[in-house]
């Protein structure tokens, strides 16, 4: 096992299964300590067990994105085990079945609540652990995307996505790119960097396993980003390739 986080504490939000989990075990196999964010504790502590089984220093940690009950016990939890947070990966996300309509037929309520999840909520885990962040010598966040999000790729006809015009899950993660750029900006004298990965079409549970890519690949961009040395980047949008057009 490589020990080139070692001392490192990660925090990574819906890491009880898919591209989460995959980050997990990437970052803790690199000698992280990991926290398995779950909104429900006893798939958390599963997934942190599978964990622990390869030698990785795994926690359960519960944490509902929406509720910030458990955010703020989240952040107390951190606090009094660890006195700060190096990384925090937001893989937390949603897709609901109502934003397969056309977009001028979108129920208000679906925009609504992949909104609270895919955007207020992560900004509210960035919001309450931010403290937590500043007293890391290197903090780094990185907010899963998607190339969905993109509006230049939106706009072309010839974007391998093309179809896929889902109100409310595209325009969720152009607001979550968005938060991104602010907040990389507002944080630029700060060691801490943050960025958004594309994890591309993965196979998970959030497009029942269509997807063609691995949880492997998924994970790549975000522990690329995770893991960035001092002089990395900051307010960026990347994939596993490079640099993704907003």
């Amino acid at each position: 096992m490589s020990e080139d986080l070692k001392g490192k504490v990660a925090l990574i939000t819906g890491a009880n299964k898919g591209i989460g989990f995959e980050i997990a075990r990437q970052l803790g196999s690199r000698g992280a300590t990991v926290l398995v964010g779950a909104r429900d504790i006893g798939r958390g502590e599963e997934a942190a067990n599978k964990l622990r089984s390869n030698q990785i220093d795994a926690r359960t940690i519960q944490l509902d994105v929406i509720d910030q009950k458990t955010i703020d016990s989240a952040s107390k939890q951190i606090e009094s085990e660890f006195g700060k947070l190096d990384i925090l990966v937001n893989n937390a996300g949603i897709a609901s079945d109502g934003d397969r309509l056309p977009p001028s037929q979108v129920d208000i309520e679906t925009l609504r609540h992949t909104y609270e999840t895919n955007v207020f909520g992560v900004f509210a885990v960035i919001k309450t652990l931010l403290p937590l962040l500043k007293k890391s010598t290197a903090g780094r966040i990185v907010n899963l995307s998607s190339g969905l999000g993109s509006l230049t790729q939106n706009s072309d006809p010839n974007y391998e996505f093309a179809h896929a015009k889902s109100l409310a899950y595209n325009s969720s993660k152009t607001a979550l790119n968005a938060i991104t750029v602010l907040l990389a900006a507002e944080l630029k004298d700060t060691p801490i960097k943050v960025n958004a990965a594309d994890p591309g079409f993965t196979a998970t549970d959030l497009n029942q396993h269509r997807g063609y890519r691995t949880v492997e690949q998924g994970a790549i961009a975000a522990v690329r980003l995770a893991t960035l040395p001092d002089d990395g980047f900051s307010g960026g949008y990347f994939d596993e390739n490079g640099v993704v057009p907003w």
